[in-house]
């Protein structure tokens, strides 16, 4: 199935989750460029600040409506839905997993901040595990034991994304570490906005990273051994995440400036092949969460 408009957002993006595809058979490629060509255009919408907040919530409304119309079987007009839609219905992709996703991408309409470690877990979920549960459906699993091995792998994703970024969402007036453990650490706000680092954030980053860490050796331990074949590119997901995640620790967590951390293309291309190369051994692919 070709879907044009998918595949330039896709690549666009340059995303560590989208490298991950080429793994797969040409149809679930196609059917994993469109779901993820549909999240990055939804976190667009909310992320642009630019945009009074009434107008992107309506927006995002809309898409909602139109999400509703698709799961439905009716046509919908915006271009990636309409490129999704085939593929909502050959995987059976549930209205129930998109709006629990719009939902979480309206959470950053509002001031970001979160109480608590609870309170961000539950972003996690909308955001990143919600994703990986409609993934997994496309990429097909026996053992209904693969949501649960979703879920911890999404929350270990995006606990890392949000260690990496937090001075980019700090210039947005954004902090999504919890404020109890900002108080625990003795870290206010007005430090994380300004930038400024101390030994104090440094406990704080270490404690957001044991907690990702917890969450891949959760997902390791959780997903079924029958499955682990049908889930290689979430394994490969998982691995160049964890694979962030140490690069931040042996630099000593410098995310307190703008520009994020990244892995080079070409180190995500050396995984990739080493990723084949495990599978086709048969070693398996995670390597992460040891």
């Amino acid at each position: 199935m070709n879907s044009p408009v998918s595949d330039q957002i896709t690549k666009k993006s340059g995303s560590n989750l989208a490298l991950a595809f080429i793994l797969l058979p040409p149809e679930k490629r196609a059917a994993m460029t469109a779901l993820y060509a549909y999240c990055r255009q939804v976190d667009d919408i909310a992320d642009e600040d630019s945009v009074p907040v009434e107008s992107r919530a309506a927006e995002l409304q809309r898409w909602r409506e139109e999400t509703r119309s698709a799961c439905e079987g009716r046509e919908p007009t915006l271009p990636v839905l309409r490129e999704l839609r085939p593929f909502i219905e050959l995987y059976r992709l549930p209205f129930r997993l998109f709006d629990e996703l719009i939902a979480g991408v309206e959470m950053d309409l509002v001031s970001v901040r979160y109480p608590d470690p609870a309170a961000l877990e539950k972003y996690c979920y909308h955001v990143a595990s919600v994703v990986g549960l409609l993934s997994i459906e496309i990429f097909g699993y026996r053992n209904p034991g693969c949501r649960a091995y979703a879920d911890a792998l999404g929350k270990a994703l995006q606990l890392t994304n949000i260690l990496r970024d937090v001075g980019n969402d700090a210039q947005r007036g954004r902090i999504y570490l919890p404020l109890s453990d900002l108080k625990e650490y003795g870290v206010t706000e007005e430090e994380v906005l300004q930038g400024r680092g101390s030994e104090r954030f440094q406990a704080l980053a270490r404690e957001i990273d044991r907690r990702a860490r917890a969450c891949f050796a959760q997902a390791r331990q959780l997903l079924p051994p029958e499955d682990r074949e049908s889930m290689m590119t979430a394994e490969l997901m998982g691995a160049v995440y964890w694979e962030l995640l140490m690069k931040l620790e042996r630099e000593g967590f410098p995310v307190l400036g703008p520009k994020p951390a990244r892995l080079s293309r070409a180190h995500k291309i050396r995984m990739v092949l080493g990723s084949w190369c495990r599978w086709k051994l048969g070693l398996g692919v995670a390597a992460y969460g040891g």
